[in-house]
């Protein structure tokens, strides 16, 4: 490691404050900034931890929506979240348990890894992100792989899940990671069906919208025969090619539908 200032502020406001210094980062779970930090990837000049601020932790639902503070746990949401068992699931999948009971949500979704699980999550539940002075809807916050609407300074205080009808998460595991190789978030709104992809693009998680527009007329494995997604642009690495990802979507959004039906 290297020499740097370290601050845990109590509140949002103090936190604000603090990331107003010149090279500040934030610190939710660390499950991905502490790695860089170790690699010399990363050298910011004063850590701001989140991990203090009670305002950002803790589940409620009402009025068909779950909200969720952005330095709460994965392993709270898996515990919490029974209003919204498909998202529950998710959480419970994420990692390992001790980068479930480290990582937050606040964190993966502002690091917006390309494999993680909540950016498909969220997508897939037309859900918003809450930060210290907006809320972004959650089809404008993804930009990119690593890459998102948030300014600089800005911090995930909360974010919001519409539950849906019916919602399934299939993932196909990546076993030294636990990252998702491809993972798929379906969920049936009265409005329609979502499908969300991550793990598959290399511009991250994305909507594929063939497949919503055929589930949102039958709601049924069937009616994604003959559909598929081109292999371009797809992430090939040494874990599998983009043709091999762009078939597994297609078969895990079959059984996203067939368990959530």
């Amino acid at each position: 490691m290297y020499n740097f200032e370290f601050e845990k502020p109590g509140s949002v406001a103090d936190a604000v404050a603090a990331l107003g210094a010149e090279d500040a980062q934030a610190l939710g779970g660390g499950q991905t900034l502490i790695p860089t930090l170790k690699q010399r990837l990363n050298q910011p000049s004063k850590l701001v931890s989140l991990s203090g601020i009670a305002d950002m932790k803790g589940v409620s639902a009402s009025g068909g929506m779950i909200t969720i503070g952005g330095a709460t746990t994965h392993a709270t949401v898996a515990a919490e979240a029974s209003a919204y068992p498909a998202l529950a699931a998710t959480a419970a999948h994420i990692g390992d348990p001790a980068v479930r009971n480290r990582g937050t949500i606040g964190g993966s979704l502002a690091n917006n890894d390309p494999a993680a699980c909540y950016p498909a999550a969220l997508l897939g539940s037309g859900g918003s992100v809450k930060t210290d002075n907006r809320d972004i809807d959650a089809d404008e916050y993804f930009q990119g792989m690593f890459s998102t609407a948030l300014e600089e300074g800005e911090i995930i205080t909360g974010v919001t899940f519409n539950i849906p009808e019916k919602a399934n998460y299939q993932k196909f595991v990546q076993p030294a990671s636990r990252f998702a190789l491809v993972g798929v978030f379906v969920a049936k709104h009265a409005d329609g069906v979502r499908v969300a992809i991550t793990g598959a693009s290399e511009d991250g998680v994305f909507r594929w919208s063939e497949a919503e527009t055929a589930l949102s007329s039958n709601f049924s494995a069937a009616a994604l025969d003959g559909i598929s997604v081109s292999a371009d642009g797809m992430i090939t690495d040494l874990h599998g090619t983009g043709a091999y990802r762009a078939h597994l979507l297609g078969i895990l959004t079959k059984r996203a539908v067939a368990a959530a039906a």
